[in-house]
């Protein structure tokens, strides 16, 4: 019986996951997005989330623990300066995936993962939606005056040419 057994394996013994995971963790890092299979980016976050959590008190044994699953020690400087400071607030979810649909070669569902607070892209286009569509309805009653202010103005002087007319003869 396979009474909770929840991990996904992803088709690798467990010596190649570990490798594969702790490339990812360190390329997601450093790129702050980087995009993967779905079930990829499902187990990279199961992954990486309690390494962030660690990185969040900057001691000796914790930077040692981090090092331990991703022997690069850029990633833990950038993981530990810029990263941390970002998400010191944040009591989890430091991680965002976002289904990109299916990849045509082979029909895997892609997806992208993200840093959440270090997304600059997603910070403006959540800034940009201040207008909304307004119906056809509420349209005219606002036009009106700038509708009525032409018309007044093409009518003025097809008044005034029959004047300039009359006072020629």
């Amino acid at each position: 019986m396979r009474h909770n057994k929840k991990f996904n394996h992803l088709g690798r013994k467990h010596s190649h996951r570990k490798a594969m995971l702790a490339n990812m963790a360190i390329s997601l890092i450093m790129h702050k997005r980087i995009t993967t299979t779905l079930p990829k980016a499902k187990a990279l976050r199961v992954y990486v989330e309690p390494l962030i959590t660690k990185s969040k008190e900057d001691t000796t044994h914790s930077r040692r623990v981090v090092f331990s699953y991703l022997q690069n020690k850029y990633a833990i400087t950038e993981l530990f300066s810029t990263v941390a400071t970002k998400v010191a607030d944040r009591p989890g979810g430091y991680t965002r995936i976002i289904k990109l649909g299916r990849r045509p070669s082979d029909d895997a569902e892609m997806a992208f993962i993200e840093l959440v607070d270090l997304d600059e892209n997603m910070a403006k286009t959540e800034a940009k939606k201040t207008r909304t569509r307004r119906s056809r309805k509420s349209a005219p009653k606002a036009e009106a005056p700038a509708a009525e202010a032409p018309k007044a103005e093409a009518e003025a002087p097809a008044e005034e040419a029959p004047a300039t007319e009359a006072s020629a003869e």
